[in-house]
Order: structure tokens, then C-alpha cells, then sequence
């Protein structure tokens, strides 16, 4: 006899080869916007907010013909922020992308960035810690957006088009806001080739655009409401996995940055996620010696730092 076919299987995900050209992902980024062309934020804001007065999006955050002359510098850019976040991938009104380039352009020259290359090692800050891979890997704490690394990861939702919730402080939100509006449309374009959501445990990749980093890579993580089952350590340690996998197949990337996936919203415990994180990382270094260079992980928030410092100090292995 044959085995029954499954009526629901899985949808596989799109593989690199299909979007890779879509995208121009081997393409360096070349904003409409030059050093020269860089001028005062806040005249860039207001001409953006101009520009965008008759888009769709204006009127789902309430923007008036005359509402960026009645807030001060500061709203007015949280106003804009507003605006770009909850856009459909769309192209921009003529002549917004020269605008909103050079403003970005700007801030991202405003801010420090932090070399990647120049970070310490676990084990120059953990001397005595018994984590194998201490030597290949970086704890660092700070905005994944001011990282001067080859690829970042970003935690997304199975859309994969970014947070549309205004100033929400996700880092799906966060590094969406400091790429730009590129980065949504390039999402788009992978998604529509897909034709489903993205599975949980899979993981995409674009250009990074005006963020420091090269490239961003997206990835689902497992939604946990509850106790840490067997299948969500699985589905964790997936996303991380793919995410290096991808990496690996994408040329000049030798260091990758992971943010704490699905330890936000997602609800998975930070402890546990850290011990996961270590070991699945560690575990595909030593499959691929010398595939990278190093792997950052990244933490915000004081107790996302602690959950890694306690994983590092205690052991590495789940219990």
C-alpha cells in the first residue's frame, strides 16, 4: 500500500536563487542622496511630510496639508516615521525618495556606528567561561541599528514587510525605520514571489540600505504562550540555523549580528533563548570552520544581557 499523501503540507520556503536577482541583492546601495546634498533634517522632514500630504498613508495618521507647520522639529519627524511605517510597498511620490534619502543619509552620519570587527570576543569577557565557541562569538550590548557588521538579523512576523504599528518598539519596527522604505519593498517583492507567508524557522535576506550594515536578514521566530516546549527550543534553534545557512550562501559575509529572536513580543524567555542561542550558534561554527569570522549577539535591554551572562556562566546545555 502507499502512504496516505498529506492533505496539509508545509509550504516550502523561497530559496535564494528565486529572488536574488528580483531584489539586486549583489548590488551595492546607492542613495539618490549624496554627503553634498545633505541638508537640515528638520527643512528634509517637512519636505517629506509636503511630498506625502496626498498619500494614502497620510491620512491613516491623520496628517493635514498644514499639520508638520503646527508641531515642532521633533513631532514632525515622529509624524514621518508614522507616515513611512504604515505605507503599503509602494513606490514613492515623485522626488519623496531623493528627500527621505538624504535625511537618512544624515542621521545615519549623525550617529556613531560601532565596528563589528572592533568588538571583544565572549572570552575576553568571559575569561572562565566553559562556552566552546567564547573565541568566535561576541556578547555586545547596543542598538543593532548603529552596527557596522556585514548582516544583521532581524525578528519579523510571517509577513515579512516590517511592523506597521507606529513607533512600536520592536526591532522589526526599529531597523525598518532606519532602512528605509527600500527595505519594505524589497520584502514585498520576495513575499509576492513566495506567494505565502514565511514559515516559522526560515529566513530571508535583502540589502540593508541606509543602515550601517550590508545586508539584513529576516527570519520567524516560534510564537511561545506558555511553558518551553520541545517544539519551540526546535523551531528557535531553525531560525537561527537558517539565518547562518543563508548567510553562508551570500559572498563577503564573514560576520553576522543576531538580535534575541522571538524574545520580545514573541514571548519565549529570555534565559532559555540565550542557552539555545549559544548552542545552536556553536554547534554550526563547528560544522563550517572558518565559514565566519564571528557571531555577534546582540542585546538591548539590561535583562536581555543578564539572560546571556547567566547562560554563559552557568553552561551552555538546556536543562
Amino acid at each position: 500500500m502507499y502512504p496516505t499523501p498529506n492533505p496539509n503540507p508545509l509550504p516550502l520556503p523561497l530559496p535564494l536563487a528565486a529572488y536574488r536577482d528580483a531584489i539586486a541583492l549583489d548590488e551595492p546601495f546607492r542613495p539618490d542622496a549624496d554627503r553634498d546634498s545633505v541638508g537640515l533634517s528638520a527643512d528634509l522632514v517637512r519636505e517629506a511630510l509636503g511630498l506625502l500630504g496626498d498619500d494614502p498613508a497620510a491620512a491613516r495618521v491623520g496628517l493635514r496639508p498644514d499639520a508638520a507647520d503646527r508641531v515642532d522639529d521633533a513631532a514632525a519627524r515622529r509624524l514621518l516615521r508614522a507616515v513611512l511605517t504604515v505605507r503599503d510597498p509602494a513606490p514613492l511620490p515623485t522626488g519623496t525618495a531623493r528627500v527621505v534619502d538624504a535625511l537618512l543619509v544624515g542621521e545615519r552620519l549623525a550617529r556613531h556606528t560601532t565596528d563589528a570587527a572592533s568588538l571583544p570576543t565572549v572570552r575576553d569577557t568571559f575569561p572562565h567561561t566553559t562556552y566552546r565557541a567564547a573565541d568566535r562569538t561576541v556578547l555586545w550590548q547596543g542598538d543593532l541599528t548603529t552596527l557596522g557588521a556585514d548582516a544583521i538579523v532581524n525578528a519579523a512576523n510571517s509577513a515579512l514587510l516590517g511592523c506597521f504599528r507606529p513607533m512600536h518598539p520592536c526591532i522589526d519596527n526599529a531597523l525598518h525605520a532606519a532602512a528605509g522604505p527600500r527595505l519594505r519593498t524589497d520584502c514585498h517583492a520576495v513575499m509576492s514571489l513566495q506567494g505565502h507567508p514565511e514559515p516559522t524557522g526560515t529566513a530571508k535576506i535583502t540589502r540593508g540600505y541606509q543602515l550601517p550594515a550590508r545586508y539584513v536578514l529576516h527570519t520567524v521566530g516560534p510564537i511561545v504562550d506558555g511553558p518551553v516546549l520541545p517544539q519551540h527550543q526546535q523551531a528557535l534553534a531553525a531560525s537561527y540555523r537558517a539565518c547562518l545557512d543563508l548567510a553562508a550562501d551570500v559572498g563577503g559575509i564573514r560576520g553576522v549580528a543576531f538580535c534575541g529572536i522571538s524574545t520580545g513580543v514573541f514571548g519565549y524567555p529570555k534565559t532559555p533563548a540565550a542557552r539555545t542561542a549559544l548552542n545552536t550558534v556553536a554547534e554550526w561554527l563547528d560544522l563550517h570552520p572558518g565559514r565566519l569570522d564571528r557571531v555577534i549577539f546582540n542585546v538591548y535591554a539590561h535583562d536581555d544581557r543578564a539572560a546571556y551572562v547567566q547562560a554563559l556562566t552557568e553552561g551552555t546545555r538546556p536543562r
